[in-house]
């Protein structure tokens, strides 16, 4: 009987271990606003210390000059501080940038020249 009641115990600390971490990976979200005067056209993102940047935030879409955009990521993960890449439209005399930030700790996120 003993072993029954321990076996539960440890089911039970088991199932609220796993629920616990479950509920820490929520979706970071932000408005993303574009102080350039040219065109944003890719976004990507990646967890700081990941060697390989994700799928392009925008997909089909673009960021105008002075437009907000709302911005989702949901991979899952636990962290905050991500690494972002901005590429601006084609002519543009703007550079690719590049930069860090807790995403977890802001609302927004402008780009400036």
């Amino acid at each position: 009987m003993k072993s029954k009641i321990s076996g539960v115990i440890a089911l039970t600390a088991a199932m609220i271990a796993v629920s616990a971490v479950s509920s820490h990976a929520e979706d970071l979200t932000f408005k993303l606003i574009n102080g350039t005067n040219s065109v944003l056209t890719h976004f990507y993102s990646s967890p700081t210390g990941v060697d390989d940047w994700e799928e392009d935030v925008f997909g089909e879409n673009v960021l105008d000059p002075d437009e907000t955009m709302d911005i989702t990521i949901a991979d899952g993960r636990t962290v905050c501080k991500y690494d972002m890449r901005f590429e601006f439209e084609e002519g543009s005399n703007l550079a690719t940038t590049e930069d860090t930030q807790d995403l977890c700790a802001m609302g927004s996120y402008t780009i400036h020249e």
